[in-house]
C-alpha cells in the first residue's frame, strides 16, 4: 500500500473502508479481523477491530446493544455522547486507526462521517498481583510489579496518592512500539535529572524493545561500566521510596521490573527492610552487607595470596594445618582455587534454571557431596572449601543481584593477580577498582557519593539510619528540589491534651 492511499481522507463508503483496513492487514489470519456493517435508520455503520485483542462481551454489552437499538439516527458526536463508555475518541486520520487498532481499540464509523469514532475495550491477560521472588522481604510489603503496565501504575499511584506524581507516556520502538512510563515527584525530583532521563529515551532509534532491562542497557552512562549503574527493583515500595527522595524511576510496559535513576553504589547494599526496623538494627545490617562484600571480593584471592607468597603472615600453627590440608593437592593454590570457584559458580547457574524442589537437592548435593568427595580425593583443601564457601555466602547478602553477580565475576581476575604477584597484586586490583568507580557516573551523578565528593551530612542515608525524628533532610547527593522532608522543631514540639 502507498502512502497515498495510507494517507486517505474522509469521508469513506463503508466498502471503500472495508477494503482499505483490510488490506492493510492481508497477511493476517481473516479471522484476526472481525469488520460487520449493520443498517441503522437508512444508514450503514462499520464496526471493527483485532478480534484477540477486544473484550467481546463488554463489546456486545455496552457497545453493540445501544447502538443497534438507538431510537435516533446516530452521528459521530452521538456515538460520543450517547454510548455508554467514558473512553471514546475521535479521529480523521487513517493512520491512526492503524495505530489504535493495535490496542486493542474498536472503531465505529458511520457512513459519509468526517471522523470515525473508537473506543477502549482491550481485553488485558495479565497474572496476580504476587509476591517478591527477586527481592526477599520479610518485614514491609510484599507485593512485586507484574508484565501489566496498567497494574503497576495503579500499586505506585495507591502508595503515592498526590497530584504532584508523574507518569510520563513515551513510545519506544519504530516497528513494535513499547510503551514507556517515566515515573518522578515532581515537587522533589531534579529536573536536570528527569529531562535527561527523558531525552535518552526519546532519542533512542530502535525497532523494538524488549524489556527494562534491555531499555536500562541502551541507556545507562557507561557500557563499559564493571558494575551496575541503574537499580532494578520489582518492589512497588522500593520504587516509590526513591521517588519520595528525589529519583527518576522507568516503567516498561510486559516487563515485570523497573529501573531507577540515579544510584550511587552504596544504594546497591540497601534493603527496604533496612527502614522498617529499628534504626540502630537497620543500620547494624547494612554496615554487616557492606563487610560481606568485602569478604565476598577479597576471601578467596587473599587466601591465595598468602599461601602462594605471603605465608610468614600467618601463625605457625595455623601454617602447619594448612600446609597438612594441602599436603596431596597436585595443584598450586591459584589453580585449586579457580576450580573450586568455577565448580561453585555452575552449582548456583544450575541452582538457577533447574526447578525449586531440584534445585534444593543440586545444592545440597553438589555443595556436600561433591565437595567432600573431591577433599577426600585430595583435588582440594578442607580450608579453601570453607574459604570459598564462606565468600558464597557474603555474596548472597547483598539485596541486588545485579550487584552480586558483579563481585562474583571480579573474584577472578583478582585471584589471578593474587596468585600472580601475592597482595601487592590484590591491591594493584583494588586500585584499578578505585580508579575505574571514580570515573562512573549515573544519569551524571557521581557513583561514589557521599564519598566523592565529599558530603558528610549524607553518610546517615548511605551508612547507617538515623533515628526517625532526626532524618529531616533529603539527601543533597541527588539534589532533590525539595530537600526538607518535614520541620524537626514541629515535629518535636509536644502538646498538652486540651490543645
Amino acid at each position: 500500500m502507498d502512502n497515498k492511499e495510507i494517507d486517505a481522507v474522509f469521508p469513506f463508503k463503508v466498502e471503500e473502508l472495508e477494503k482499505l483496513v483490510k488490506s492493510t492487514f492481508e497477511h493476517n489470519s481473516a479471522d484476526d479481523l472481525l469488520f460487520s456493517i449493520y443498517e441503522h435508520r437508512g444508514k450503514k455503520i462499520a464496526v471493527f477491530g483485532i478480534s484477540y485483542l477486544m473484550d467481546t462481551n463488554k463489546l456486545e454489552r455496552s457497545l453493540l446493544e445501544p447502538l443497534i437499538n438507538h431510537s435516533k439516527k446516530w452521528t459521530s458526536q452521538s456515538l460520543l455522547n450517547d454510548i455508554p463508555l467514558g473512553n471514546g475518541s475521535s479521529t480523521a486520520s487513517f493512520q491512526a486507526i492503524l495505530d489504535e487498532l493495535l490496542t486493542g481499540n474498536v472503531f465505529i464509523y458511520i457512513e459519509e462521517e468526517l471522523k470515525i469514532v473508537y473506543y477502549t475495550l482491550y481485553m488485558e491477560e495479565k497474572r496476580n498481583v504476587e509476591k517478591s521472588e527477586l527481592e526477599s522481604v520479610v518485614i514491609g510489603p510484599q507485593l512485586a510489579f507484574t508484565e501489566s503496565l496498567n497494574t503497576n501504575m495503579n500499586m505506585l499511584r495507591k502508595l503515592n496518592k498526590t497530584p504532584d506524581l508523574v507518569l510520563e507516556k513515551l513510545i519506544v520502538g519504530e516497528i513494535v512500539p513499547c510503551e514507556v512510563r517515566l515515573v518522578y515527584i515532581k515537587s522533589i525530583a531534579n529536573e536536570t535529572d528527569v529531562n535527561t532521563m527523558r531525552q535518552r529515551i526519546q532519542d533512542l532509534d530502535i525497532d523494538e524493545l524488549e524489556d527494562s532491562t534491555v531499555l536500562k542497557q541502551y541507556i545507562h552512562d557507561s557500557s563499559l561500566a564493571l558494575f551496575p549503574l541503574f537499580y532494578e527493583t520489582e518492589l512497588p515500595s522500593r520504587l516509590s521510596y526513591a521517588i519520595q527522595e528525589g529519583k527518576v524511576g522507568v516503567l516498561v510496559e510486559n516487563s515485570p521490573l523497573s529501573f531507577i535513576a540515579p544510584s550511587t553504589f552504596f544504594s546497591f547494599f540497601e534493603s527496604m527492610e533496612d527502614m522498617y526496623m529499628r534504626w540502630h538494627i537497620g543500620s547494624a545490617l547494612r554496615i554487616l552487607r557492606m563487610f560481606a562484600m568485602l569478604i565476598a571480593l577479597f576471601s578467596t584471592p587473599i587466601y591465595v595470596a598468602i599461601l602462594t607468597y605471603q605465608y610468614e603472615l600467618l601463625p605457625t600453627e595455623l601454617l602447619i594445618s594448612l600446609g597438612k590440608s594441602r599436603a596431596g593437592v597436585p595443584f598450586p593454590p591459584i589453580i585449586e582455587a579457580i576450580l573450586i570457584e568455577l565448580f561453585i559458580e555452575l552449582l548456583r547457574e544450575a541452582g538457577v534454571r533447574l526447578p525449586t524442589k531440584v534445585a534444593q537437592v543440586m545444592g545440597i548435593v553438589g555443595g556436600i557431596v561433591i565437595g567432600q568427595a573431591a577433599v577426600e580425593a585430595g583435588l582440594t583443601s578442607n580450608v579453601l572449601i570453607i574459604v570459598v564457601a564462606i565468600g558464597a555466602i557474603a555474596s548472597y547478602t547483598t539485596p541486588s543481584s545485579l550487584m552480586s553477580s558483579s563481585l562474583r565475576i571480579l573474584r577472578f581476575p583478582l585471584i589471578l593477580l593474587a596468585g600472580l604477584y601475592g597482595l601487592v597484586g590484590i591491591m594493584f586490583g583494588v586500585c584499578l577498582l578505585l580508579i575505574h568507580l571514580l570515573k562512573q557516573t549515573s544519569l551524571g551523578r557521581s557513583y561514589l557519593s557521599p564519598i566523592y565528593p565529599f558530603r558528610l551530612q549524607d553518610f546517615n542515608k548511605v551508612f547507617f539510619r538515623s533515628p526517625p525524628s532526626k532524618n529531616d533532610n533529603r539527601a543533597t547527593m541527588y539534589r532533590p528540589k525539595d530537600t526538607v522532608r518535614f520541620s524537626q522543631k514541629k515535629a518535636s514540639k509536644k502538646h498538652d491534651i486540651d490543645e
